[in-house]
C-alpha cells in the first residue's frame, strides 16, 4: 500500500468524532519486587498501562479492552483503576481459572520475570460484536504470554480491514519455561511466526519492541543493523526499538532513522509499564498528524516524555496529561 493510500484513509479516521482505540491482551496481576522488598500486587498488563496512559493524555478518545480474566485468584477492587475513565471493559471475558500473574523482580538495572499463572488464550469469536459494527480505527495487540495467536491476528485483519495494528513484541516472542522463568531465547518457530504477523499486516504495522526483543527478531546485536534490518519487510511499516535510559529508534522504509532522547523522570519508583505508555501515546499522536517524518518524530518526543512520567510512581498510576507532557518536552531535559 502506497504512501499516499495511506494519508488518505488517515485523514478519513480523522474526520470522524473521534479515535477508537482497541486494546488486546491479558490483564495481569504484577506483584513487584524492588531491591529485595515485596510490594503490595498490583493491577498490570499492557492493556492496563497502555489504556489508563492513554486516557490521561486525551479525553476524547474512545477506548476499550479485549481481556480474559481469571477470578480464582483475582481481587476485583483492582478493577478501580478503571472507574470513571470512560474505558470500556464489556470486552473483559471472565473464568474460573486462575489470573495471569508475574512476579517481577528487579535488581540491578534488571529484571527477572516469573509468570505464576495465567488465564485461557484469547478467542477472536469473544470480542463483543459491538466492536464489529462500530470499528476502531487502532487496535493494539499487547499480548503478555502468546495468548494472540497468529489465526487470531489473521482474523482481526479480515474483520477489521481499515484498522491500524499497533503490536509490541514482548508477549509474542516469549519462551516460558515449566517453573514460569521468561527468557529471551531464539526460537525458529516463534520468530517465524512473528515474521508471518509483520508480513502479513504490511504497511498498517506500528511494531514497537525492546532492545533485548528486536535484537531477538532481527537476529542482529549493533543497534543500526537490529532497525536496518527491519527494511526486509519492504513495507511502509513503523518499527520502534525502545532502549530505556538510551531513549527510542525508529524507522520506517526510505526515510532516516530516528534517535528519540528519554526524557529524564523526577523520580525512578516503577519502570513497569513505561513501554506500553509509549506505544499508545505514539500511536495516537502518529493518527492525528500528516503522517510526515517530522510528525513521526514528533510522535517519539511526546511518547517518550509520556513514559517518564510513569516511572515516578507505583503501578498504573504515574500518567500525565498532553500538556504537562508538553512541558516536559520543552524543558529538554534528556537522560544523559
Amino acid at each position: 500500500m502506497c504512501d499516499k493510500k495511506l494519508n488518505e484513509e488517515k485523514m478519513a479516521i480523522r474526520m470522524k468524532n473521534s479515535l477508537s482505540f482497541l486494546f488486546i491482551g491479558h490483564i495481569a496481576i504484577d506483584s513487584i519486587i524492588r531491591f529485595k522488598q515485596k510490594r503490595k500486587p498490583s493491577l498490570g498488563g499492557s492493556v492496563t498501562f497502555g489504556s489508563l496512559g492513554l486516557r490521561k493524555y486525551t479525553k476524547s478518545t474512545k477506548i476499550g479492552i479485549i481481556s480474559n480474566l481469571g477470578v480464582i485468584n483475582f481481587d476485583k477492587s483492582l478493577l478501580k483503576h478503571f472507574d470513571n475513565k470512560s474505558i470500556d471493559i464489556s470486552g473483559v471475558k471472565s473464568f474460573e481459572t486462575e489470573n495471569t500473574n508475574f512476579v517481577l523482580d528487579y535488581s540491578n538495572h534488571s529484571r527477572t520475570l516469573t509468570l505464576k499463572s495465567r488465564s485461557p488464550n484469547l478467542r477472536f469469536e469473544d470480542i463483543p460484536e459491538f466492536y464489529k459494527t462500530n470499528l476502531p480505527n487502532i487496535i493494539v495487540l499487547v499480548p503478555l504470554c502468546n495468548e494472540v495467536s497468529y489465526e487470531y491476528v489473521s482474523k482481526v485483519l479480515v474483520e477489521f480491514p481499515n484498522a491500524f495494528i499497533g503490536i509490541d513484541l514482548q508477549g509474542f516472542i516469549r519462551n516460558i519455561d515449566d517453573d514460569g522463568k521468561i527468557s529471551y531465547i531464539s526460537d525458529e518457530t516463534i520468530i517465524a511466526n512473528m515474521k508471518k504477523i509483520i508480513s502479513l499486516i504490511g504497511d498498517r504495522l506500528i511494531l514497537k519492541g525492546s532492545e533485548i526483543e528486536m535484537k531477538l527478531l532481527s537476529g542482529e546485536t549493533d543497534l543500526q543493523k537490529v532497525m536496518e534490518s527491519f527494511k526486509r519487510f519492504e513495507n511502509k511499516a513503523i518499527y520502534i526499538m525502545t532502549l530505556g535510559e538510551g531513549g527510542s529508534m525508529i524507522l520506517k522504509n526510505g526515510e532516516k532513522l530516528l534517535k528519540i532522547p528519554a526524557f529524564k523522570p523526577k523520580t525512578v519508583v516503577d519502570e513497569t509499564g513505561a513501554g506500553d505508555v509509549y506505544l499508545a501515546i505514539f500511536i495516537c499522536e502518529l493518527i492525528n498528524s500528516d503522517m510526515s517524518w517530522n510528525a513521526v518524530e514528533k510522535a517519539g518526543y511526546n511518547a517518550s516524555a509520556a513514559a517518564s512520567f510513569l516511572i515516578e510512581k507505583k503501578g498504573p498510576t504515574g500518567f500525565e496529561t498532553k500538556n504537562k507532557v508538553i512541558k516536559r518536552i520543552e524543558s529538554k531535559n534528556y537522560v544523559n
